[in-house]
């Protein structure tokens, strides 16, 4: 079980000394209790203290990041079994998969695919995170090559996926620098893969049939000196990968079976049912994910799914409050005010950009509400829309002092104008009607 900050201090040297970073031991503590500090940032701990603190205060499952430059990614560090507990806070990666039995050409379309393709959904640049090569062929060459061909089109996070260390071997002379993930160590082989991960400074795949055999496997790699580790629960069936992945999320949150406590691999070319096995997988509790590659229809479904379970619920998705153009609006462009909340936002500015009215909208803090709820909870006020007026000089940008706001919002309408001096015009409450209402009112 986890310390509390007081047994935490207890173990600490009580020196004060703000080596840490902290100004006391026992804010010290108090991090290293929430999981937002490292035992190794103390100078004089002792080597039965930090084994003690480092099995209790990390986090219960590690932090393994996969590549390097701008597209490298983290995944684990998660402290929760279920995301309304507190959120899920490392996006699983999700790879396209080729072959080493494909032709070069076939290679370089799918990685030009994941290089290139993306989309923006509410603010965020959705994309998938590399390409999973998979010695398929048997051959040390081909398999080589094939990864040649990927590392000649992009610089990709990579998972390597054969069992034959020579193979791989091979394969990370062309990419070991870039510390991609290799797949997969057994009991049988993973005294020579906990080598070439050594090496090459790799993240590890180690993969078992139960998860008594992941334990063993994990202190037999511990014991090489490798704990950049994923874990593979080798499932039979989606339902397998299931009861597995639940069952080493839960015994790893609880601290029950710590050595447990890795980012999950899931291959869901291996388990039929590819479309639920990706949805299955970001839910339940993949951290890397294997695809082969995707339809446009079934890259939206997953990237949105992804971004949806990863969003915090305890904290609405947010606009920075300012005075944004749509198009190239003039003195006489009307202004619209509205709130941060992003859905509220991208919604109307849709709408907005369909009129082919050049305009304002001014978006003020109402810390992520909705206009009717930051009405209601009084976060939407006149004082926050006059200082919002003037903090991004709207009145610089117009000739006229009309301001359109919400349909929800019209309880404020006098209270507004008295404040800023504004005249305030009540848009409709529903932001598909917008159009018609510039063109009817605002023309008119």
């Amino acid at each position: 079980m986890a310390l509390k900050a007081l047994d935490i201090y207890k173990l600490l040297p009580k020196k004060n000394c703000k080596e840490c970073g902290d100004p006391t031991c026992l804010t010290f503590a108090m991090k290293l209790a929430g999981g937002k500090a490292d035992v190794d940032l103390c100078p004089y701990l002792d080597d039965e203290a930090k084994a003690v603190l480092g099995a209790t205060t990390r986090p219960p499952i590690r932090r393994v990041k996969i590549g390097v430059g701008e597209r490298a990614f983290g995944v684990g560090e998660e402290f929760v079994l279920y995301r309304h507990e507190k959120t899920f806070y490392h996006p699983p990666g999700i790879l396209f998969k080729v072959s080493d039995t494909q032709s070069a050409d076939e290679i370089t379309q799918v990685t030009i695919r994941v290089r290139d393709e993306s989309f923006t959904r509410v603010g965020t640049k959705l994309q998938f995170n590399g390409i999973a090569i998979e010695n398929a062929s048997g051959s040390k060459e081909s398999f080589a090559r094939a990864v040649a061909t990927v590392e000649e089109s992009a610089d990709l996070p990579l998972v390597l996926i054969s069992e034959n260390p020579e193979a791989l071997a091979l394969a990370l002379v062309q990419v070991g620098t870039y510390r991609p993930l290799i797949h997969a160590a057994t009991q049988d082989n993973y005294k020579a893969m906990c080598a070439l991960a050594k090496k090459h400074g790799c993240p590890m795949v180690i993969k078992a049939d139960s998860l008594e055999g992941l334990v063993s496997l994990v202190k037999d790699c511990a014991a090489e000196g490798i704990q950049k580790l994923v874990i593979d629960v080798s499932p039979q069936t989606l339902g397998d990968f299931l009861v597995k992945s639940t069952a080493a999320r839960q015994l790893a949150i609880t601290r029950k079976v710590p050595e447990l406590g890795y980012p999950v691999f899931l291959d869901t070319t291996k388990t039929g049912m590819q479309d639920a096995a990706i949805a299955l997988g970001i839910v339940k509790y993949a951290s890397v994910i294997v695809t082969n590659p995707l339809s446009p229809a079934q890259t939206k479904a997953a990237l949105t799914l992804r971004q949806n379970i990863y969003t915090d619920p305890q904290k609405p998705i947010q606009m920075n409050p300012g005075l944004y153009r749509i198009g190239s609006p003039g003195k006489d462009a009307p202004v619209l005010m509205t709130v941060n909340f992003s859905l509220t936002f991208f919604t109307l500015e849709g709408y907005l950009e369909s009129t082919r009215i050049p305009c304002f909208m001014l978006i003020v803090d109402t810390e992520g509400l909705s206009v009717l709820t930051s009405v209601a909870a009084g976060k939407l006020n006149e004082t926050l829309v006059r200082d919002s007026l003037k903090k991004f000089g709207v009145e610089n940008e117009v000739t006229h002092r009309n301001l359109i706001i919400p349909g929800y919002a019209a309880p404020l309408s006098g209270r507004i104008e008295e404040a800023t001096g504004w005249k305030v015009m009540v848009g409709p409450r529903d932001a598909a009607e917008i159009g018609e209402y510039l063109y009817t009112e605002w023309k008119k």
